[in-house]
């Protein structure tokens, strides 16, 4: 009984240690852009790579976990397929602390999103039909929401909230 009481507090020990070490490592660093940036996120962020901003390329915004859906939307005829990393996956990339996102277009169209919203899982959509969307076809980037997935998207609210032509998101 007393081997098994060691064995327990050996194992409780090195599980902690483990658990200290890993809470005591550096948040990890966002590499700087080796492409042109594509998208900045400024504001409440913790990790930044350019001065007091965070800065993504195309590439970089690859690299976060991709999500894809397809829905109905105002703008398209029919039903167009979307894939780009959630819009929550990029704030958290950046450590965001804010309540609230101002997205800005490359016209400088600017909307506030509740980070409330990130429940909606709405993306950072980088692909219209697997295909790289240029800035004539709403590209760059596209903050959309899976519309069909809830009535409650399918409103002016939440259209107003999908950003085409993304270029920064302030975080506030």
């Amino acid at each position: 009984m007393e081997l098994n009481i060691m064995k327990t507090r050996r194992l409780f020990m090195g599980a902690l240690l483990g658990a200290v070490a890993v809470a005591a490592q550096p948040a990890l660093a966002l590499d700087a852009p080796k492409e042109r940036p594509i998208l900045t996120v400024s504001g409440k962020i913790a990790v930044k790579n350019a001065g007091d901003v965070a800065r993504f390329d195309m590439k970089m915004l690859e690299a976060l976990p991709q999500q894809t859906f397809t829905t109905r939307t105002p703008w398209f005829d029919k039903p167009v397929k979307f894939t780009g990393p959630l819009l929550s996956d990029v704030l958290a990339a950046v450590k965001a602390s804010g309540s609230t996102v101002s997205a800005i277009a490359i016209n400088d169209y600017k909307i506030s999103i509740p980070m409330g919203d990130t429940k909606f899982k709405p993306i950072v959509a980088r692909l219209l039909d697997d295909q790289p969307m240029p800035v004539r076809e709403k590209g760059p980037l596209f903050v959309v929401y899976p519309f069909d997935n809830s009535a409650e998207l399918r409103s002016s609210t939440y259209y107003e909230r999908s950003i085409w032509q993304l270029k920064a998101l302030e975080v506030q």
